[in-house]
């Protein structure tokens, strides 16, 4: 389930275990004996949401999500520990809470850890209320503005380097409100130092990445680009047009999204390696955040894929 769709369940009213045996088999398969180099594993992310059925807040299915729940506060060592990774996504919705006190936990724990946050993906309603950030209802794109700004706030306490804010339901052909909105969000994160992403994210923003571009140009500056999602596209040919395209406009980091597994741990959904490449293509500096929405157990399916990115690049 789309992260759109979800939230629109969640404020409008786990993985299954089928296939780890699977999985398994190909982590043993891939995971080398020596440690990888550590230049490889220092463009590696994983983002909080490839667990999202661990977390109360983002569990689609109760019945069949997993019994052990996962806090945030531990989310670091844990990705540490298992992964040896240390770049990381929280997103939104996976904070118990913003307050000063909690903020300075959270960065005690990823001080522990090593370790660094690089971005929050800011899912919260007021970006998918009504048309979000491009709504012709002032006071509803105000909302959104206003919510946003606070996320900012946090990455700043964090140490975030940038925030994902999605356009909500925009109209391709006329970006004016878009633009609008955008222009007040990078005054704000520039104060910040904070920059803010758009995802190729949502029914609207997967299938028109041209007009994402457009939106980019128009708003202009540092503080303003793309997050790329390589799986969040409806076909081949969007994916194969739109990655080129965004990759120029990538800050931070991409979405190194894994859907659908085989049995040897690799993605059969669309062509990983490939979206590898026309990141290099496009001399991208970031980080590749792991999105994991396998099936299956999904401490296996983030392994597998941790192993597919590390042999792409």
């Amino acid at each position: 389930m789309k992260r759109r769709n979800f939230l629109a369940c969640l404020f409008g009213a786990t993985a299954a275990k089928a296939g780890s045996t699977a999985l398994g088999q190909s982590r043993s398969r891939h995971s080398d004996h020596h440690a990888p180099p550590p230049v490889k594993l220092d463009r590696v992310g994983i983002s909080s949401w490839s667990f999202h059925s661990h977390f109360q807040s983002t569990r689609e299915s109760p019945a069949n999500a997993p019994t052990q729940l996962m806090a945030l506060l531990d989310f670091p060592e844990m990705i540490a520990n298992r992964y040896k990774v240390h770049d990381l996504e929280f997103v939104a919705s996976h904070f118990a809470s913003v307050e000063p006190s909690y903020l300075q936990e959270l960065k005690a724990s990823l001080m522990r850890a090593r370790s660094r946050l690089i971005n929050i993906p800011v899912d919260i309603p007021e970006i998918w209320h009504g048309r979000g950030l491009s709504d012709p209802d002032a006071a509803v794109r105000d909302a959104a503005i206003e919510a946003a700004q606070k996320w900012i706030d946090v990455a700043k306490q964090l140490g975030a380097r940038s925030v994902r804010c999605d356009p909500g339901g925009f109209n391709p052909d006329d970006l004016t409100l878009t633009i609008d909105s955008y222009r007040r969000l990078t005054t704000y994160g520039r104060s910040k130092n904070v920059a803010v992403l758009i995802e190729n994210h949502g029914e609207i923003g997967s299938q028109h990445p041209e007009a994402l571009v457009q939106l980019f140009r128009a708003v202009g500056g540092l503080f303003i680009g793309a997050l790329p999602d390589f799986g969040n596209f409806p076909d081949n040919e969007t994916r194969l047009r739109g990655l080129p395209l965004l990759f120029p406009y990538a800050r931070t980091v991409c979405h190194a999204k894994s859907l659908e597994l085989d049995g040897n741990g690799d993605e059969t959904a669309f062509d990983f390696p490939n979206c590898i490449q026309i990141a290099k293509a496009a001399a991208f500096k970031g980080i590749y955040s792991i999105e994991y929405e396998g099936s299956g157990d999904a401490y296996v399916g983030v392994q597998a894929v941790v192993n597919e990115l590390l042999r792409s690049l």
